[in-house]
């Protein structure tokens, strides 16, 4: 059995959110959870290793890119691409913007910790993410205008999907021996089944 007080997950903080000077307000709300930190780089990013974190297939590229064609035709623009070469160019723009300024590579663990930073970061699109999460309380971009504007949608944060993805994406960020193994002094308090040691 897996221990999911192990489990392991991957965060980026976007050039958007380097940019509005969020980094420490990012990280604050992923550690209040109780998750802990285990490895962090402050770098540019490598286009072709975004190409390899990315890793759509054209079952993908022709979804997406069929839902720019229908939002081109709401909108009134030109249909100039097949739905494939719009849906790459959906990574296209996501490459060009990480790339275009200075990113925060996270690691964190703790219980379901891919579950808990998506929940904390949001849905993918600011306009229609909750309130309370990151991707619903600090940025006002959405699919519409990003699609008119021909870019990447601007929230702030990557975040892992599933505990495999987060895996992948951990060993093509971060060698193993630079996330840390360590004790935080709360674990005792979030994992302690009967709290031993708390009294005087």
């Amino acid at each position: 059995m897996i221990d999911t007080k192990k489990e392991r997950t991957f965060v980026i903080i976007k050039p958007d959110g380097v940019q509005r000077g969020l980094i420490g307000e990012i990280t604050h709300r992923i550690e209040r959870t109780g998750l802990k930190l285990i490895g962090m780089k402050f770098t540019f990013a490598d286009k072709e290793l975004f190409w390899k974190h990315y890793d759509k297939d054209d079952a993908w590229f022709e979804s997406k890119g069929q839902n720019t064609i229908e939002n081109r035709k709401a909108n009134n623009l030109p249909i100039e691409k097949s739905a494939i070469e719009y849906g790459k160019d959906i990574i296209r723009a996501l490459i060009s913007f990480m790339t275009a300024g200075p990113i925060v590579m996270m690691a964190w663990e703790g219980n379901k910790a891919v579950g808990i930073v998506k929940k904390i970061v949001g849905g993918t699109e600011p306009l229609t993410s909750d309130v309370g999460t990151i991707r619903g309380d600090l940025t006002v971009d959405s699919y519409e205008l990003s699609n008119i504007d021909g870019r990447a949608v601007r929230n702030l944060v990557h975040c892992s999907d599933k505990p495999e993805e987060a895996e992948k994406e951990l060993k093509l960020w971060f060698k193993e021996e630079e996330l840390m193994k360590y004790r935080l002094a709360n674990e005792e308090i979030l994992y302690n089944v009967n709290l031993d040691n708390i009294k005087e």
